[in-house]
C-alpha cells in the first residue's frame, strides 16, 4: 500500500534563518491516493509576536498562539505520524525549510527532499503558462475552496490532496475527507473537477489488461529491486 501525507503548514514570516517560526502544522493521510480520515494538526506557540502582515494572511494572532505548546512538545507526535513515508508539498522547500529548522533545534535530524513530492512543480511542467498557486488550481480543476478564506495549514492539504490527484491524471468519482466526529468537524468532496458528481456504474467495465500483460508487468516490477515504491502497492485483488 502506497502511504503519502499532504501537508502545509503556516508561519510567523517568509524566512527561518531571520528567526520566523512555525504556528500551524496541518497534514492528511492518503493510501493509495485516498484519504484514509486520518490526519495531524497542531497548532504552535512560536515564541515571538506574529507580525500583522503575517496575521493578515493566515488570521493566526499572537494572543490565539499564546497557550499552544511549543514544537517540542508536538515534536515526537508529527515524526511518529509522517513516519519515512512520502510528503506531498505546495511549494515544499519553504514548509521543509521551516520544518528542518524547528527539527534543527532540538536535534531531531531533517526531512530529505528526496521524499518529498513538490505539487507546485508538478503543477508548473503540467500548466506552464499557470498561475500555479493552489487557489488558482482549484479554479482550473473545480474544486470548491469557499471555505479557504484565509490561509489554513489543515483545510488547505484537505484542497492540496484534491489538486495533487488531479495533476496525476487520477480523478477519484468520489472523495471522502472525514475527520473523527469527535473533533466535530468533516469536509467531503464529490465528483471532482468541473465535470460535477458522477453516476455510479451498474456493470463494471471488463479488464482492459491480458494474463500476458500482467505477466510482463510482473516480470518488469521484478527489475526495479526491492525498494521499488511500486512494490509498496497491493497487487490486482488483494486485500489491504
Amino acid at each position: 500500500m502506497l502511504r503519502e501525507l499532504v501537508l502545509d503548514t503556516e508561519t510567523t514570516g517568509l524566512d527561518p534563518k531571520r528567526g520566523d517560526r512555525l504556528i500551524e502544522i496541518g497534514c492528511i493521510e492518503l493510501h493509495d491516493r485516498i484519504p484514509t480520515g486520518r490526519e495531524f494538526h497542531r497548532f504552535i506557540n512560536p515564541e515571538r509576536v506574529v507580525p500583522p502582515e503575517a496575521q493578515a494572511v493566515h488570521g493566526i494572532s499572537t494572543e490565539f498562539l499564546r497557550d499552544k505548546p511549543l514544537f517540542a512538545a508536538v515534536a515526537k507526535d508529527f515524526l511518529d505520524f509522517i513516519g519515512g513515508d512520502i510528503l506531498v508539498i505546495h511549494n515544499a522547500s519553504f514548509d521543509v525549510g521551516f520544518l528542518n529548522a524547528e527539527l534543527e533545534r532540538l536535534s531531531l535530524g531533517q526531512i530529505a527532499m528526496n521524499r518529498v513530492v513538490d505539487t507546485l512543480q508538478l503543477a508548473r511542467r503540467k500548466h506552464p503558462a499557470g498561475p500555479n498557486t493552489l487557489d488558482a488550481l482549484c479554479k482550473r480543476y473545480g474544486i470548491d475552496n469557499t471555505k479557504r478564506v484565509k490561509h489554513g495549514a489543515l483545510v488547505d492539504s484537505e484542497l492540496l490532496a484534491i489538486v495533487y490527484i488531479e495533476l496525476l491524471g487520477e480523478r477519484q468519482t468520489k472523495l471522502s475527507l472525514v475527520k473523527d466526529g469527535s473533533a466535530g468537524r468533516a469536509a467531503r468532496v464529490q465528483g471532482l473537477g468541473a465535470g460535477g458528481s458522477a453516476a455510479e456504474r451498474l456493470k463494471p467495465l471488463p479488464p482492459r489488461l491480458t494474463a500476458d500483460d500482467e505477466a510482463a508487468h510482473a516480470g518488469y516490477v521484478e527489475t526495479l529491486g526491492p525498494k521499488a515504491l511500486w512494490l509498496r502497492r497491493p497487487e490486482p485483488g488483494a486485500k489491504n
